[in-house]
């Protein structure tokens, strides 16, 4: 394992660019092929033509209205659920953690990311083999502290790694209903000081930690079910799947520009607009 050496600490990590920039992956071999979400099932598998509109729609609110620089990754034929960038790794400075994903169907991914990372001038960090990771799923930054999701898919166990490897806090949150089984599916950082996020997510200890240390808005149930809370925030902008009104009236109270966009087909496998896009920090 490799640390962030102290001399580094201000010159080679680096707070959010001007202009942030994330990593996507076309649906050019999307699928519905297994189940290891509730959301899964192979009785209700997804429009894969509609699917591929609903990405670019995605892409180009991204692109052309947030202003967002969008970097892209092929998708492999044997890695259906590839589009979903955001548990690649996670990305700070010069230094990628790569994903060490739970399910031997995604592990099929690792490779092809790691492959983009070095090819992209990052130097790759891994955890111990038995100690999973999934990427910004579990791993969010807000301001300069990282919230860390663990029991679904990623371990406790690596948060201390974590927490050494980029030198920021860590904020370990025990998430408690399979349906949220990412820590992106069930809250996003708004500032650095503000979390949208659902309480029933989490164990009744990580919902006081949160409490404690941000201002949060609540989401509604049917909403969290929406994965409202699987949104990208870009500045003053989040993009957040279509059919939240509540929260999108919540943000925009607060003078926060919503872009609703329809992820219907994404939604089949369990993922929505942030679990479609990894942040290149």
């Amino acid at each position: 394992m490799t640390h962030l050496p102290a001399s580094e600490d201000k010159d080679d990590v680096s707070t959010e660019p001007a202009k942030a920039r994330v990593l996507m992956c076309p649906p050019t071999a999307y699928a519905l092929r297994y189940e290891i979400n509730p959301w899964m099932s192979l009785s209700n598998t997804p429009d894969v033509a509609l699917a591929a509109r609903q990405w670019d729609a995605l892409h180009h609110v991204l692109a052309e209205d947030v202003g967002a620089s969008i970097a892209l990754i092929p998708q492999a034929p044997d890695a259906p659920d590839m589009v979903f960038t955001a548990n690649a790794g996670l990305t700070r400075g010069p230094f990628a953690l790569l994903a060490n994903f739970r399910h031997r169907e995604r592990q099929v991914e690792e490779p092809h990311f790691r492959a983009w990372f070095e090819a992209n001038g990052y130097k790759v960090w891994t955890l111990p083999p038995s100690c999973k990771f999934e990427g910004e799923g579990d791993a969010l930054f807000a301001g300069e502290i990282l919230l860390a999701g663990y029991l679904k898919r990623s371990d406790i166990a690596g948060h201390g790694r974590i927490s050494d490897m980029f030198g920021v806090p860590v904020l370990s949150l025990e998430l408690v209903d399979d349906r949220w089984y990412h820590l992106d599916t069930c809250c996003f950082p708004l500032t650095a000081d503000t979390l949208v996020y659902y309480p029933g997510a989490f164990d009744p200890y990580a919902r006081q930690v949160l409490e404690s240390n941000f201002h949060t808005i609540e989401v509604r149930v049917e909403e969290a079910l929406r994965f409202a809370c699987n949104a990208v925030v870009i500045g003053n902008n989040v993009v957040l799947p279509s059919g939240c009104p509540h929260l999108t009236a919540d943000l925009q109270a607060r003078g926060v520009t919503v872009w609703p966009v329809e992820l219907s087909e994404f939604l089949k496998a369990g993922g929505a607009a942030k679990c479609l896009t990894l942040f290149l920090r």
